[in-house]
């Protein structure tokens, strides 16, 4: 591993990244994914990353929200709604929960997915998974009362129009 990666793992574990992080990380690979059609997201630089798109839960209207991803051998991606060790579950939790349907967009393609959330047997298995592959996972759960969300996404066919 790599000296900044380790860096990047320490960082983030902190409860100062926490409060940093969500102001500064989700707008500018927002910014830059938008200047670049989708081909470069900055996060992705040390973790596998998406922008996921799914109707808000209230309005209906489409969210994106970039987020770490970890890619899965079958072709899934995992993703952890740690919100960075916040207190609350991030609002895209909230959304994938009444909207499963969703989109990814990653290197560029626009990919139809379908969000599952993980519980019991699976979600402890794919929780360790997601541990192994981000240990700072762990100490955001430590640092929350609530049970993080975690959902397996999965590509889904789109009827033709």
């Amino acid at each position: 591993m790599s000296t900044a990666l380790r860096l990047v793992r320490k960082v983030s574990s902190t409860r100062a990244f926490a409060k940093v992080a969500p102001h500064v990380v989700p707008v500018l690979d927002r910014a830059v994914h938008r200047l670049t059609r989708g081909k470069v997201l900055p996060s992705a630089r040390m973790l596998p990353a998406v922008v996921l798109t799914v109707r808000g839960a209230g309005t209906g209207l489409p969210r994106s929200t970039p987020l770490a991803c970890v890619p899965e051998e079958a072709g899934t991606w995992l993703l952890v709604g740690s919100n960075f060790g916040r207190p609350a579950h991030p609002a895209w939790t909230a959304n994938l929960l009444r909207h499963p349907d969703a989109e990814v967009s990653r290197h560029g393609r626009t990919i139809a997915v379908r969000a599952t959330l993980l519980t019991g047997e699976a979600r402890t298995e794919a929780w360790e998974t997601a541990v192994r592959f981000w240990p700072p996972y762990a100490a955001y759960q430590a640092r929350v009362d609530r049970e993080i969300r975690l959902f397996r996404i999965s590509r889904r066919e789109v009827s033709g129009a």
